[in-house]
C-alpha cells in the first residue's frame, strides 16, 4: 500500500474549521465504539453472531430515526486483531442521548418479554469482551458520502492525524484549502466511494483529526492514491505552486499519525447516502 506523500498536509488545513463547529450543538457528530472479541467463548459462532447483530440492527438501530447512520468495521491491518469498531452518525449532539433512549424503547417493543429479552441481550454480548472504548468526534466539512448503499464488504482506510497548533494560522486560509481539495481531489476521484473528515470533540486526545477513506478494494485504495496526485497536478500545474501550497499545511501537522485498516460489513452498516451530486 502507498501512502499519498501530500495527505497529511492536505487534510491539516481542517483544524481550524472544527475550532468553530465544536461550539455548535446543530451539526453532525459521530460515536465511535471499539469493542472487542471474547476470545475466551469456546462456542463461538460468526454466522450466529452476524445473525443475532443483524436481528438486533433490524428491529432496533433501523427503526431508531434519530441515528442517521452506523457502520460496523472489523480489523483488516490494525494492531489489535480483536478490534470490532461501531460508528454511528447523528444530526447533532441532543440526538445522541436521546437516540439512545429512543433504542432502549425499542428494544422493550422488539423482545416484551423480559426473559427472552435478557436471553438474547446476553447471548450477543457474550461475543464481545468487556472492555472498550468510546470516543466522539465534530464531522468536519467535506465528506464525501456513499451514493449507493453497498452490496459487498468494502475497506476503510483511517488515518489519525496529530494536529499542531500555529500562531499564524486563520480560518479562513483554511478554509480556502479545505474547499478546494474537496472539490479537487476528493469528489473527484472515483476511486474514493466516501470521505469522511472529523476532528475530536470528546475523548482521550483533542489534537486528533482523523480522515476516513472507504474504498471497493485494496486494489482501489492504491489506484485513489496515484490518481490524487494527478488530480493534484491537474488542478494546480505548477510544481512550485504545489510545493507551496502543502507547505503552508504543513505547519498544522506534527508529523505524528496512526493509520488502520478495517473491512467494513455491509450487512450490519445503514449507510447515509449523498442524495445530490454536491454530496456525491
Amino acid at each position: 500500500m502507498k501512502t499519498n506523500r501530500y495527505l497529511a498536509a492536505l487534510t491539516a488545513f481542517l483544524l481550524f474549521t472544527a475550532t468553530g463547529l465544536i461550539k455548535a450543538q446543530d451539526q453532525p457528530y459521530i460515536t465511535v465504539t471499539t469493542m472487542h472479541w471474547n476470545m475466551d467463548k469456546e462456542d463461538f459462532s460468526m454466522d450466529k453472531w452476524m445473525e443475532m447483530e443483524k436481528e438486533y440492527r433490524d428491529k432496533v438501530i433501523n427503526k431508531n430515526d434519530l441515528i442517521k447512520a452506523t457502520a460496523v468495521y472489523q480489523h483488516l491491518y490494525t494492531p489489535d486483531s480483536r478490534e470490532l469498531v461501531f460508528v454511528t452518525m447523528y444530526d447533532n449532539w441532543n440526538d445522541i442521548d436521546l437516540a439512545q433512549k429512543k433504542n432502549n424503547e425499542l428494544v422493550q417493543t422488539a423482545w416484551p418479554d423480559e426473559a427472552s429479552r435478557k436471553a438474547f441481550m446476553q447471548e450477543l454480548n457474550s461475543n464481545y469482551d468487556d472492555f472498550h472504548s468510546d470516543e466522539i468526534y465534530a464531522m468536519l466539512p467535506g465528506a464525501k458520502f456513499l451514493s449507493a448503499a453497498p452490496t459487498e464488504d468494502m475497506v476503510l482506510y483511517v488515518r489519525v492525524n496529530h494536529m499542531a497548533y500555529p500562531e499564524d494560522g486563520s480560518q479562513k486560509e483554511f478554509m480556502e484549502m479545505h474547499n478546494w481539495f474537496t472539490e479537487n481531489l476528493v469528489k473527484k476521484n472515483d476511486y474514493v466511494k466516501a470521505y469522511y473528515p472529523h476532528m475530536h470533540a470528546w475523548g482521550a486526545d483533542r489534537r486528533e483529526m482523523v480522515d476516513a477513506w472507504l474504498y471497493a478494494s485494496m486494489a482501489d485504495l492504491d489506484k485513489a492514491t496515484e490518481n490524487q496526485e494527478k488530480l493534484f497536478e491537474e488542478a494546480m500545474p505548477d510544481e512550485a505552486e504545489r510545493r507551496a501550497w502543502n507547505q503552508k499545511g504543513r505547519k498544522y501537522f506534527t508529523g505524528v499519525h496512526k493509520d488502520y485498516l478495517y473491512s467494513y460489513l455491509h450487512e450490519l452498516s445503514k449507510p447515509l447516502q449523498s442524495t445530490t451530486e454536491e454530496g456525491k
